[in-house]
């Protein structure tokens, strides 16, 4: 936290009142939507508008006035869609969408994307990778949006490839990111790409975030289990989940569900579209974040609940889901004390 100067002292930088743009800086125009998230759409100006100067941060409407959020407040930016044509940098932050909207935005959107120059970076948070693949500037590329929207984006945009399970994806030029706090992590990671790690280090300071997720780290997403049912394989499914810590067989699943082998693997198939496998994994890497997330239980103890051999393995499968240890897991969900972290990172290893 920035301290106060003592008289005799000549004060300290002001952290919080960051510099203006120097000559030359870097442009920034945040495109508004109508609906636009606020939180979302003030990140670019806080964590960009803090890197001593390199970036001058505009804000712009599609017409140049106010612009409803998707809260009980409308914004006012600064300019109209002229400035856009200037810009260095387009970010297009999420706002609320329909399935008709997302499918054909507002023309208007459309018109003043269309102003931007060739060679600007484009970057979208969360639904603004939609205008985006409306404007057919995804097609044949690998892009990203919040998890819960994958499956409406790929209907959508069937030439977009989407990505749903990492924070951000970057082209160099088009830079798609997933939902709400991605946006930090992709905009520090742009003052990381454009003046290195020192300033993006100094900038995450000043914001108090941590100053490195990689992009490739997964989206921690929801995953429901289907319905289970009275027919097919769904008694099986109940009776495995009673039964997670037990080291479960492909034989003893089929034969509680009274089928061949191969025939309980097409049914479980055709039935949750995964592996019988691949399905215990998932259950039990489920479990085993609801424990790290609700628990004190050492990993090697959460291994154990639920059905991993070894807290090497848990350790390894959640790392493929997830794209972290279970003690980073744990601290991200959990608010713990400096003291507990600690103890925590010495009392498990995370090889």
């Amino acid at each position: 936290m920035p301290s106060i100067a003592p008289a005799d002292r000549a004060p300290a930088p002001n952290l919080l009142l960051p510099r203006g743009p120097r000559p030359g800086a870097h442009r920034v125009v945040v495109l508004a939507l109508d609906g636009v998230y606020p939180f979302e759409l003030g990140i670019p100006h806080r964590v960009m508008g803090s890197a001593d100067g390199h970036y001058e941060v505009l804000t712009a409407s599609v017409d140049g006035q106010p612009v409803r959020t998707d809260s009980d407040l409308t914004v006012t930016p600064g300019h109209g869609p002229e400035v856009l044509a200037g810009a260095d940098t387009v970010v297009i932050p999420p706002y609320a969408i329909s399935r008709a909207s997302a499918a054909a935005p507002d023309p208007r959107a459309l018109a003043t994307l269309a102003r931007v120059r060739p060679g600007t970076r484009l970057v979208s948070i969360c639904t603004g990778a939609f205008l985006l693949a409306a404007a057919g500037l995804l097609d044949g590329r690998r892009a990203t949006t919040h998890w819960a929207l994958a499956a409406d984006f790929q209907e959508l945009f069937p030439r977009v490839e989407v990505d749903a399970s990492v924070l951000f994806v970057d082209h160099g030029d088009v830079v798609t990111s997933a939902g709400a706090a991605s946006r930090v992590d992709v905009c520090l990671h742009l003052v990381r790409q454009d003046h290195g790690s020192a300033l993006a280090n100094r900038v995450a300071r000043c914001c108090v975030v941590p100053p490195y997720r990689d992009g490739g780290q997964a989206q921690y997403i929801e995953r429901p289990l289907p319905p289970a049912t009275r027919t097919g394989t769904g008694p099986t499914r109940d009776w495995a989940l009673r039964r997670l810590e037990l080291p479960l067989t492909l034989t003893e699943l089929a034969a509680h569900a009274a089928m061949s082998t191969r025939t309980f693997a097409r049914r479980f198939q055709e039935e949750t579209g995964q592996s019988p496998g691949r399905w215990l994994t998932q259950q039990r890497l489920r479990r085993a974040r609801h424990l790290l997330e609700s628990s004190d239980l050492p990993v090697e103890r959460v291994a154990h609940e639920v059905g991993f051999a070894t807290a090497t393995s848990l350790r390894r499968h959640l790392a493929a889901e997830a794209g972290v240890a279970p003690s980073t897991y744990r601290r991200t969900f959990r608010a713990l004390s400096p003291a507990a972290v600690n103890v925590r990172e010495a009392s498990e290893p995370e090889g």
